[in-house]
């Protein structure tokens, strides 16, 4: 028998593997994607339904996936997200078509679902001392930050080496030692019998998704289209839908009392339109490198490697300036020194010096990203009620997930309304580039105004 100090060591391990696991598979196939798409004939536009097909029934569904670990028990949920993760994950690698690629990315993202509330909920009732816990949330927090950085350079390593497919099937390995070990190292939590709100959690899918839909079609057809026209409409709907519904259900997934606290708010709004911002370039900067300098996956790769050496290397920093500055003044630092590294970054051209034009401003940005998603997930828990601790951590995951989506969609109409090129300029994809990454440098600023006027700006009386 472990002492109990390294059975913790292990359990945190695990929580992190995990979550490591997922949130890479958000990224890993974003320097692979040139080659998917070649493989499969997608087009660019097109390409973006392979991460945000994983992404909107990930983020969709957290909150259903947090309620099955209220009533059926974290540890048992935790388990059967990623059983059916690494069944999905062999699938998705084993894809031969356009549609069973799209079908089993969504299946990753179910079992996403329901494996990641699990985890920050976990992490909670195992680490209980003040100290380690916040040692904890820094390393979690630093996963998700940076981890989808960390997936775009082994999704090129792997694509250069052996093939895109190998960026799914590590995955199998992984979740079978994962699921040896959970067993015997996690505790379980009480069950918290109850309902599941079925129509709010499919009225918020449905509805992200439709408009997401939307934004793609726009993408690709324009804005006045009814096949444009209709699905966004759809989406407003369900969304409005999902509002109602959660303000009369007895148990709703999402309790909109989560979002009276300004801190709370700050949180997840910030972390919406942050991680949008991100993941929209981090998708256009490898198209970028790839199309226009003619980078392999794993040469397009390495350029990420300053910006998630800096984000890691954060980690240990951010902790002390928490304790010496007001988290927002952080928090807000740390957006504005993303937002100038994104700004440098949107400056890409056929011209550019690689290491002024690209590597500077990645690290630039790292910097600040470093900083800013420990803040963000200290907000989107504070002043929790205990029987909310479930549905605000699945908040936290929500917003970064379905953020991505948003903007990289949102981002994408931006880049087609700037490439109209039939002969595929390189230069016209470069300056399309750099049109979508000053579309992300916009997802930053409004979220440095968000963070402002939620923090900086609110009254003087403390949160709820």
């Amino acid at each position: 028998m472990f002492p109990i100090q390294t059975n913790k060591h292990i359990t945190l391990t695990i929580i992190i593997a995990c979550q490591l696991m997922i949130v890479l598979d958000a990224s890993i196939m974003v320097t692979a994607l040139p080659e998917i798409g070649r493989t499969l004939h997608l087009t660019t536009t097109s390409l973006t339904w392979v991460q945000n097909a994983y992404i909107l029934a990930f983020g969709g569904l957290l909150m259903l996936g947090a309620r099955a670990g209220d009533v059926f028990g974290r540890k048992r949920v935790f388990l059967l997200g990623i059983a059916l993760f690494t069944l999905a994950s062999l699938l998705v690698g084993l894809a031969q078509s356009p549609a069973f690629l799209l079908v089993t990315r969504a299946l990753q993202g179910v079992a996403a679902a329901l494996a990641t509330p699990a985890t920050l909920a976990l992490l909670s009732v195992t680490f209980t001392e003040v100290k380690e816990r916040s040692k904890a949330i820094a390393l979690y927090s630093a996963v998700n930050g940076a981890g989808g950085s960390v997936g775009i350079i082994l999704g090129g390593l792997l694509t250069d080496l052996i093939s895109w497919r190998m960026g799914m099937l590590i995955n199998v390995p992984i979740g079978i030692v994962l699921l040896i070990l959970a067993p015997r190292y996690l505790s379980d939590t009480p069950k918290s019998p109850g309902k599941f709100d079925i129509y709010g959690a499919f009225s918020s899918v449905l509805g992200m998704t439709s408009l997401v839909f939307g934004f793609i079609q726009a993408a690709e057809r324009g804005w006045g289209g009814i096949g444009t026209i209709i699905p966004l409409m759809i989406g407003v709907i369900l969304i409005a839908a999902f509002i109602l519904i959660e303000t009369r259900v007895e148990q709703p997934i999402t309790p909109l009392r989560l979002f009276t606290s300004r801190d709370r708010a700050a949180g997840y709004m910030g972390r919406f339109l942050f991680v949008g911002g991100v993941a929209s370039m981090m998708y256009f900067l490898s198209q970028f490198l790839q199309v226009v300098l003619d980078f392999s996956p794993f040469e397009a790769a390495l350029a990420f490697v300053p910006m998630t050496a800096v984000q890691f290397g954060m980690m240990y920093v951010v902790p002390k300036l928490m304790k010496r500055f007001a988290l927002s003044k952080v928090l807000v630092s740390g957006i504005i020194i993303a937002l100038i590294g994104m700004g440098l970054l949107s400056r890409v051209s056929t011209d550019l010096q690689f290491f002024q034009g690209v590597i500077l401003p990645m690290i630039i940005l790292g910097i600040g990203a470093g900083i800013v998603f420990i803040p963000f997930t200290t907000l989107g828990l504070n002043h929790v009620e205990p029987g909310d601790a479930g549905a605000a951590s699945g908040l936290v995951n929500v917003a970064h997930q379905i953020g991505g989506s948003v903007g990289l969609a949102i981002v994408a109409t931006v880049f087609s309304a700037a490439y109209q090129s039939s002969a595929s300029s390189k230069t016209e994809f470069a300056n399309a580039v750099s049109a979508a990454i000053t579309g992300s440098a916009f997802f930053l600023t409004a979220s440095l105004i968000a963070v402002v006027i939620l923090l900086l700006l609110r009254a003087k009386k403390s949160p709820a």
